[in-house]
C-alpha cells in the first residue's frame, strides 16, 4: 500500500471511531502525518476528531521538528508513572466504575490486576458505538471481574440501594483537559454529579498531553449512529462528548502524580 492509501485509511479509521481512544488517535495522526509531513496534512488530521487537543499537542511537537520515536516515548512513560498511583488509590475488594473506553484507566486497572489487587469493575456498554465493550473485553482477559450496564441503568449500578454492590471508586479517562474542568465521552457529568451525590471518590485519568488552554468544540457525530433510517421528522441529536466542571472531580491522576485539579493546572499552565 503507498503513503496516501496508507494516509487515506488512518484518516478513515480516525473518523469513523475504529481507532478509539485519545492516545491511540494521536499516535495514529502521528504515523499519518509522517506518511506526508506537511501543513495541509496536519490541517486535514485535525479537522477529523475536533475534540482531541492530545492530536493536537502530538501534531505540533511533530511540525517543530521533535523526533517521532521520542513523542511516542512519552505514552510509555506516561502510563508508567500513572500505574502506581491509580494502584494506591484501590483497596482490595474495592469496586471500580469505569466509563466508556479509556487507554490510560484499561492500563492501569490491569497493572493493578497484575501487582495483587483484587477488585471488581462495573462499567457502561457506552452506546451508540459500545465502546465500553472494549473496556469489558480488555480487563476480563487480564482476569478481572467486571459487570456491564446498559447506559440508562447509570443510576443503578452507582446507588447501592438498586441492589448493586457499594462503588468505592469512579476512574474516567478524558479527551480534553480544561482550565475549569475535563470534556469526555457523553455520559461522563452525569456520573461525576451522581458520584458526587453518592459519596463516592472521582478521578480523572489522563495524560498531562490532553491539556488545552484554547476552547475545545463537543464533536456532534452522525445521527445514523443513533438510529440507521430513522422515520422522517424525528429530530435525533448525537453529541460525542460533554463538559464535567471541576467541582466533582476528586482528584486527577496524570503522570505528575495525584493532584487536586487546580494544582494540576496550575503545574501545566
Amino acid at each position: 500500500m503507498d503513503k496516501k492509501k496508507r494516509f487515506s485509511q488512518i484518516a478513515r479509521d480516525i473518523k469513523n471511531i475504529k481507532i478509539q481512544g485519545a492516545t491511540n488517535v494521536a499516535k495514529a495522526a502521528l504515523r499519518a502525518y509522517y506518511l506526508n509531513p506537511a501543513k495541509k496534512t496536519k490541517t486535514k488530521l485535525l479537522s477529523l476528531r475536533p475534540t482531541e487537543p492530545m492530536m493536537e499537542n502530538v501534531l505540533d511537537l511533530a511540525e517543530s521538528g521533535i523526533a517521532k520515536e521520542e513523542i511516542l516515548r512519552h505514552f510509555d512513560e506516561a502510563q508508567e508513572k500513572i500505574n502506581p498511583c491509580v494502584f494506591k488509590l484501590i483497596k482490595n475488594k474495592s469496586v471500580i466504575f469505569t466509563h466508556c473506553h479509556s487507554t490510560n484507566v484499561a492500563r492501569a486497572l490491569i497493572y493493578a490486576k497484575k501487582k495483587g489487587k483484587k477488585f471488581e469493575v462495573y462499567n457502561t456498554e457506552t452506546r451508540p458505538l459500545f465502546q465500553g465493550r472494549k473496556t469489558a473485553k480488555e480487563l476480563r482477559k487480564a482476569g478481572i471481574k467486571v459487570t456491564l450496564f446498559a447506559d440508562s441503568s447509570i443510576g443503578v449500578a452507582l446507588s447501592k440501594e438498586q441492589g448493586t454492590k457499594k462503588v468505592n471508586l469512579v476512574f474516567l479517562g478524558a479527551d480534553a483537559l480544561l482550565k475549569k474542568g475535563v470534556i469526555n465521552k457523553v455520559g461522563s457529568e452525569i456520573i461525576a454529579r451522581l458520584s458526587k451525590q453518592e459519596k463516592i471518590s472521582f478521578y480523572i485519568v489522563a495524560d498531562s498531553w490532553k491539556f488545552t488552554k484554547e476552547k475545545v468544540p463537543l464533536e456532534q457525530r452522525s445521527l445514523n449512529e443513533v438510529w440507521d433510517n430513522a422515520p422522517k421528522n424525528i429530530k435525533i441529536k448525537n453529541p460525542a462528548f460533554e463538559f464535567i466542571p471541576k467541582k466533582y472531580i476528586t482528584g486527577i491522576i496524570t503522570e505528575h502524580g495525584i493532584m487536586k485539579y487546580d494544582q494540576f493546572v496550575k503545574k501545566v499552565s
